[in-house]
């Protein structure tokens, strides 16, 4: 930085300079809140030694305007941002501090800069050069304070894919995932759910799609699709989010369950997934795992999805005593093979077919126009098989 600035202007600045240096230290503390403390250990070294080097940087410039600039100079004030960063501060503190610093040095190289007998043309020159000077250390340190962020973001992302990696494996240790979960800065939910999304030609990236889903959610690209755990997958909001997240791509949600299952809702996310990808299940915005539990014990890919697609279809039978349920389950599973069929059901169950038409109402009771419904008739058929 050039200042036209006679040379002999910087040679009356010199000899304020210690004292300088110390007033302006003890201005910052006591002026600037965040620093209103014994400026003690690395930080506060620093900036004793970036307000010394900034004040000999500036009388050096005046006088020797040609001479080369160390670049060891610029990485003071760099330091200083990066600092602030780590420490959780905006930048607000330390521009508040060059602020401050340059309003002293005005005033007193005002004055030193009077009593060598310059002008006062040259002295409103110096105020310019002044705070252009201030402007340029508060860049230097804007760019160290952003290539700290940037560090801090990237690493911790590796870290939230290392979570996503560790929730994606079986029967991981609750204590490994609150560790994981501790570095990456994700605080664990009760539950999630698992969305795969991609394929060969439409993979979305699990780093950006953790950047759509938000701080709630932890992403990494797994076998070219990405692989994501969401937090309170039920959400108001959250389905919409989800679809809008995946930008078209073909994408399975799996069912939510405790943190700790989380990588039983992945596997069936991935079995849904791939019956997706072969065009065995039909194409949405988000198709969600469960509500194709029969295509997916069918397919045999999801080992769990028959004792759910049980639990799930014959829910109606749960209230009941466990005689009345078995009864009522063995007469379900002989008219679904024997529909319409009263004799023959009641010939294979050995009872009376005025039974067989009893325990029928209650199940119409209990199942409704489910009964009636081809589709839902075959899932019941597959669930009770199912169930054993």
């Amino acid at each position: 930085m050039r200042f036209d600035l006679p040379p002999s202007l910087g040679t009356a600045l010199r000899p304020t300079l210690p004292d300088l240096a110390v007033r302006t230290i003890a201005a910052i503390g006591a002026e600037v809140p965040d620093y209103a403390r014994p400026l003690g250990g690395p930080f506060g070294r620093a900036l004793r030694m970036g307000v010394e080097r900034a004040l000999t940087r500036f009388v050096d410039e005046v006088e020797r305007p040609a001479a080369r600039r160390d670049p060891a100079d610029a990485e003071i004030y760099r330091e200083l941002g990066r600092a602030e960063q780590r420490a959780g501060r905006t930048l607000d503190a330390l521009l508040s501090a060059y602020r401050l610093g340059a309003r002293l040095a005005w005033e007193r190289f005002v004055a030193a800069g009077e009593a060598a007998g310059h002008e006062p043309r040259t002295l409103y020159r110096l105020a310019s050069a002044i705070f252009s000077y201030i402007d340029a250390i508060s860049a230097e340190s804007i760019e160290g304070y952003s290539e700290e962020q940037a560090h801090a973001a990237g690493e911790r992302q590796q870290r939230r894919r290392a979570l996503a990696v560790v929730l994606s494996r079986e029967e991981v240790p609750e204590g490994e995932v609150a560790e994981v979960a501790a570095l990456a800065g994700w605080r664990r939910p009760a539950r999630v759910a698992a969305l795969v999304a991609g394929d060969e030609s439409a993979s979305p990236d699990g780093e950006r799609l953790a950047a759509r889903l938000g701080p709630e959610a932890v992403a990494a690209t797994v076998d070219r699709v990405a692989v994501a755990f969401v937090a309170d997958p039920r959400a108001p909001g959250r389905r919409a989010q989800l679809e809008a997240a995946v930008d078209g791509a073909p994408a399975v949600l799996g069912p939510d369950v405790p943190l700790a299952r989380s990588a039983a809702s992945l596997r069936r996310a991935r079995a849904a997934h791939a019956l997706l990808l072969q065009g065995r299940l039909p194409r949405r915005a988000l198709t969600v795992a469960d509500e194709h539990l029969a295509a997916l014990v069918l397919s045999g890919l999801d080992p769990a999805a028959g004792a759910d697609l049980a639990a799930r279809a014959l829910a109606p039978l749960g209230a009941l005593p466990a005689g009345a349920q078995a009864r009522l389950r063995e007469t379900l599973r002989a008219w679904l093979d024997r529909p319409g069929q009263i004799q023959r059901v009641a010939g294979e169950l050995h009872v009376h077919p005025q039974t067989v038409r009893y325990r029928l109402s209650q199940l119409r009771e209990l199942f409704g126009a489910a009964l009636d419904d081809p589709e839902a008739r075959f899932e019941l058929a597959l669930a009770l098989r199912a169930a054993g």
